[in-house]
């Protein structure tokens, strides 16, 4: 399959299976929803989704967040994943907020990768859902997606997301990489080593 025509049937799929890309992890505001990204590292929004309604209910801006101790953000994400890491960032990134953004996030990927515990990952996200801006944030599904589908050669995530930022339209990208995560999740599994979905049936025809 030529990779325009293996372009077309992705897109179109995955738009057929979810065209509607609702963002997975639950906030009240930008400061919240950056901080349950932060919390999905290495975790599920599943668990992040368990943890955070009690964190948020007592914090859910910079200034509450940072008026925490850090044993008691610890103590309400215990159950996340290097949550004493996470912790000390969250806390290192509200007083930042305080700071530098009089308690706000910033939108420009410079000003958030300054951040503790953000890195261009994490800022993409925040770029692409919450301020609309053009990213194409890669985690591990749409990295492995990506090396499947033969978009990327699979080297690391940066390659990764030049690859893909090259291959789609760029008005594709923030409502694509949802789809792609979306669709890793419930369909093109990696414990599968020959998967049977939708999309690698079709590519592995060629």
């Amino acid at each position: 399959m030529k990779l325009a025509d293996k372009v077309k049937f992705i897109t179109s799929t995955l738009e057929d299976l979810y065209p509607e890309t609702d963002i997975p992890l639950n906030h009240k505001n930008n400061f919240t929803f950056l901080v349950a990204v932060m919390l999905s590292a290495q975790s599920t929004d599943k668990k992040v989704n368990e943890i955070t309604p009690k964190l948020f209910q007592i914090a859910n801006t910079a200034k509450e967040m940072n008026k925490l101790e850090l044993d008691e953000i610890k103590e309400i994400i215990r159950e996340i994943g290097l949550a004493p890491t996470k912790a000390k960032n969250i806390k290192k990134m509200s007083k930042q907020l305080l700071e530098n953004h009089n308690g706000e996030v910033p939108n420009t990927f410079e000003e958030l990768e300054k951040l503790a515990g953000v890195g261009h990952k994490t800022a993409s996200v925040i770029m692409s859902q919450a301020f609309n801006k053009l990213a194409f944030p890669v985690d591990t599904h749409i990295h492995r997606l990506a090396f499947r589908w033969g978009l990327s050669s699979g080297k690391n995530v940066v390659t990764t997301e030049k690859d893909l930022k090259r291959i789609f339209e760029e008005k594709l990208w923030n409502k694509l990489h949802l789809q792609i995560i979306f669709y890793g999740r419930q369909w093109c599994q990696a414990r599968k080593n020959k998967c049977g979905c939708i999309i690698c049936t079709e590519i592995q025809k060629t």
